[in-house]
C-alpha cells in the first residue's frame, strides 16, 4: 500500500506532536499523557480501547498504563495480527528542550526517543487504524509502558495478547538500509549488593571493611563471564557507592545486564550469577535478578515472515534484509512461545538511546508499505 505525500507530511507533523511528550519508562505520568492522546485518536478512527493498569517494576516503582486497540466489530476467536510496540523511552525529561531536540537534517530527523519508537508506534497505529475493517485477518494492537527495562509489569499481558495471534509484528527501528530482526539474544538484568563497615580512611582504615571493594571483586568476575564466541556478554552498567573519599565505604551496588542466545545457556549464566559469593566474608553481599526475556530463536514460522517481507519489498522494486540483534524486545516473549515473530519494522533509524537518535525520513513510506502488506497478505 503506496504512502501518498499529504500522509507523509501528516504522518511527520503528528509524529512531532508525540515526541513533544516526553516518555522515560520513570515518570509514568508522562507515559499516560501520551497514552491519552494515542487513545483519543483511536476513538475518532472507531477503535476500541482498553487501559491495563501498569502497576510496578522490579523495585517498587510505578509504571504507566498499558494499552490496547482493536475494531470492536471484528472480536472473535479467530486468530489474528498482532501489532506489538511500547511508548516509554529511556531519555531523561528535558533532553528535548537541552540536549536532543527536534532537528531535521537532509534526510534525518532527531529527537528523544524518535526511532525508538515513537515513529515506529505511530507507523502500527495508523495502519491499524487504516485496515482495521478490511484486513483478511482482525488485528489487535498493544501498546505497552515497560518496554525499555524489560517489561515486568507488561509480560503476562503481551503473552495473553499474543497467544489470541497467528502471528506478530514488532514495530521496533527498522535496521539501516531497510533491516528487520528475525532473531534476538535472551536478556537478564541482576542488582548487586554490598554492605561494608565503615571507617575513618587516615586514623582507622584498618577497622574498616570496603564495600567498595568487594564490589570491585565481583564486577572483574562478571566481566570476565563475557564469551563473545558463544554469544554471551556481561556487562556491569551502573555502579553506586560511598559517602567520601576520606571513608571506607559501608555500601556499594551495581546493576548488571546479561545477554544469551538461547535457553540452555541463560539457565548457564542465571545459575553462575547468582552463585556468586562474597570474597571478603566481613562484607555481606547478595545479587539478586533473573533472565528477563528468553531468547528469540529464527525457526521455520520466522522463516515464512522473513520470505514474505522479501517478496513484498522485490514486488516494490525494494531490497529487505533481516539479521539476529544483541537487544532485546517484547518480541522475545512471542517468539518464544512459538507465535511467529518479526521485529524491527518501525521506521529505519539510528541511534537509539543516545544524543544522536534519529530516523530517516525517506523509509516512511518504505515501511508503510511493507507493514500494511504484511497485514494484508495475512
Amino acid at each position: 500500500m503506496k504512502m501518498s505525500s499529504e500522509d507523509l507530511s501528516s504522518f511527520l507533523a503528528e509524529l512531532k506532536d508525540w515526541v513533544s511528550i516526553e516518555t522515560p519508562t520513570t515518570s509514568p505520568e508522562k507515559v499516560n499523557e501520551l497514552g491519552r492522546l494515542i487513545m483519543s485518536r483511536a476513538e475518532e478512527a472507531g477503535l476500541a480501547t482498553e487501559i491495563h493498569t501498569g502497576n510496578t517494576d522490579t523495585r517498587g516503582a510505578a509504571l504507566g498504563d498499558h494499552i490496547v486497540l482493536y475494531d470492536p466489530q471484528r472480536r472473535s476467536n479467530e486468530k489474528g495480527i498482532l501489532l506489538l510496540s511500547h511508548i516509554d523511552t529511556v531519555h531523561p525529561i528535558g533532553t528535548l528542550a537541552y540536549t536532543l531536540p527536534w532537528k531535521e537534517e537532509g534526510d534525518r530527523i532527531y529527537g528523544p526517543g524518535i526511532a525508538d519508537m515513537k515513529a515506529g508506534v505511530l507507523l502500527a497505529f495508523r495502519a491499524l487504524a487504516r485496515l482495521a475493517r478490511t484486513s483478511p485477518l482482525p488485528i489487535r494492537m498493544l501498546i505497552v509502558s515497560d518496554e525499555e527495562i524489560g517489561s515486568p509489569s507488561s509480560r503476562r499481558l503481551i503473552e495473553e495478547e499474543a497467544a489470541k495471534a497467528k502471528y506478530v509484528l514488532v514495530t521496533e527501528p527498522g535496521r539501516p538500509g531497510n533491516g528487520i530482526v528475525s532473531g534476538r539474544k535472551g536478556v537478564g538484568r541482576y542488582f548487586l549488593s554490598c554492605h561494608g563497615r565503615p571507617a575513618h580512611s587516615g586514623r582507622a582504615h584498618a577497622e574498616g571493611r570496603s564495600a567498595i571493594r568487594e564490589l570491585a571483586h565481583q564486577i572483574l568476575a562478571l566481566e570476565a563471564m563475557t564469551d563473545e564466541s558463544r554469544g554471551i556478554t556481561v556487562n556491569v552498567g551502573l555502579i553506586t557507592g560511598g559517602t567520601g573519599a576520606n571513608v571506607v565505604a559501608e555500601h556499594a551496588s551495581a546493576v548488571v545486564d546479561l545477554r544469551v542466545p538461547d535457553r540452555k545457556t541463560g539457565a548457564e549464566m542465571n545459575a553462575r550469577i547468582l552463585g556468586l559469593k562474597s570474597v571478603d566474608p566481613d562484607v555481606a553481599f547478595t545479587v539478586e535478578g533473573d533472565l528477563n526475556r528468553p531468547g528469540y530463536v529464527k525457526d521455520q514460522g520466522i522463516s515464512d515472515l522473513v520470505l514474505k517481507a522479501e517478496s513484498i519489498s522485490k514486488a516494490a522494486g525494494q531490497t529487505v534484509f533481516d539479521l539476529s540483534s544483541g537487544g532485546g524486545s517484547d518480541g522475545n516473549f512471542s517468539a518464544a512461545m512459538g507465535v511467529p515473530t518479526l521485529d524491527a519494522l518501525g521506521i529505519v533509524g539510528d541511534g537509539a538511546h543516545t544524543l544522536q537518535e534519529y530516523i530517516e525520513v525517506s523509509s516512511i513510506p518504505v515501511r508503510w508499505n511493507l507493514l500494511t502488506e504484511l497485514i494484508l497478505q495475512g
